[in-house]
């Protein structure tokens, strides 16, 4: 009979770390039993029940007794980094208290389980870097030093998702160890992967007026890879006037919007106002006719201040922390961008990657369908992180965008759970 595993799962999101732990002792013919799982976000723990509907789920973990918890084999934890309260050079247990490391660290302290797989942001490795040089900061330092403290023999590594079958760039770091012997995190098997493998089609697509707007003026495939945005951008940015999204713009008001979308962060304007350089600033007329001599061009920067791409406002003076108008100083035209976020923040290319997936940013990605676009479903969101078509995710749009920001990649856990298992193996052998 294989032997069974037992693990814990904290911090444990809508079950990723878990899915891809238990994927490597499944093709390793291990059986496996979650002994104890602790998650707090609401929606994260109705996915939980919804696919592992027999057990219990523990909520705040600060609040759980370590002695508390069943013994097991591993520790799986994809905790949230905090800033370390006194993450210095000291490696005294004191260091980590008031981070939710410590919560990791206090239960493997207690239950001296055989080994362990974290998971967090790349940041990790820099964080609170004393000097440029220094090959990983002063949080890292602290959480490995800690680690080797509890005997244990550690490797990390950061890995990208694209290079383990998922067609997303999502770069995190591992940190793996057991009792026994540090796994080895090197030479991954590399599989390629594009967004067509994943994605759905014939789904329903967008029929708002900003879509409309945009297939308008493109069309489906001149969208790929196209981020639409009101800020500085080469031929991959469309700007609100290149759809006309407030009103007609003409072929040489877009040329003309297009040369001061880069002028006006150019800091001699500053030397020449006598002022403060500050990214975007508002341009004169005569500052516009020096780079831009139109008869008309008065008449076209009129026009679209009436139709509101541009704006009149006076430059800026700092005033402590503050910038304010100064009307002293000749007024000038600024182009209105900032925060402007559109409906459609960027079309995916299906021959491409996704971006890191972030949960504020979901919702305005769409992806290509037929001859429409639309927003990536929730199962397509799944796909991107490599869960398995017959995961369980009834949760709403809002709520999915929001889990699926913040999970692993569950294929590069299960390669590098594979390695921690790897140690196991010669232990049971």
């Amino acid at each position: 009979m294989p032997k069974l595993i037992k693990f814990i799962d904290l911090f444990a999101g809508i079950g990723g770390i878990r899915k891809g732990f238990e994927l490597a002792c499944e093709e390793k013919g291990y059986q496996t039993e979650c002994v104890f799982t602790s998650e707090i976000k609401p929606h994260a723990v109705k996915v939980l029940a919804q696919n592992h509907p027999d057990e219990t789920i523990t909520g705040d973990i600060t609040q759980v007794n370590e002695t508390s918890i069943p013994d097991f084999d591993f520790l799986l934890a994809g905790f949230p980094c905090q800033a370390f309260s006194s993450a210095g050079k000291r490696l005294g247990f004191q260091d980590t208290r008031g981070t939710l490391f410590f919560d990791v660290e206090r239960i493997l302290k207690e239950k001296q389980p055989y080994g362990f797989v974290l998971e967090n942001v790349e940041g990790l490795v820099n964080h609170d870097r004393e000097n440029p040089h220094d090959k990983i900061g002063r949080t890292l330092s602290t959480i490995l030093a800690h680690l080797d403290a509890l005997n244990y023999k550690v490797s990390w590594r950061v890995l990208n998702a694209k290079a383990f079958g998922v067609p997303q760039e999502r770069k995190r770091i591992y940190i793996v160890g057991t009792k026994k012997e540090a796994p080895n995190l090197e030479r991954f098997e590399h599989k390629d992967c594009k967004l067509t493998d994943i994605l759905d089609s014939g789904l329903p697509v967008s029929d708002t007026k900003f879509t409309r707007l945009l297939l308008n003026h493109y069309t489906v495939e001149q969208l790929y890879g196209k981020a639409i945005k009101d800020k500085r951008g080469g031929e991959n940015n469309i700007h609100s006037w290149d759809i006309e999204i407030k009103g007609f713009v003409s072929a040489e008001q877009k040329k003309l919007l297009n040369v001061m979308m880069t002028e006006r962060r150019k800091k001699k304007w500053a030397e020449e106002y006598g002022i403060d350089w500050m990214d975007g600033m508002p341009l004169t007329i005569d500052m516009i006719r020096s780079f831009y001599d139109a008869d008309n061009l008065e008449e076209m920067l009129e026009d679209l201040v009436k139709k509101k791409y541009v704006r009149k406002e006076y430059p800026k003076r700092k005033v402590g922390n503050q910038r304010v108008q100064d009307s002293d100083l000749p007024i000038g035209y600024n182009i209105v961008a900032g925060k402007m976020s559109f409906e459609v923040g960027k079309v995916l290319s299906p021959e491409d990657l996704a971006p890191t997936l972030v949960a504020m940013d979901m919702l305005h990605l769409y992806v290509p369908d037929g001859n429409g676009i639309r927003q990536l479903t929730l199962r397509e969101g799944l796909r991107l992180f490599g869960y398995p078509d017959d995961y369980k995710f009834d949760v709403s749009i809002d709520e999915g965008y929001d889990l699926l920001g913040n999970t692993v990649v569950v294929p590069v856990i299960k390669a590098v759970s594979g390695r921690v298992l790897d140690v196991f193996e010669k232990e049971v052998k």
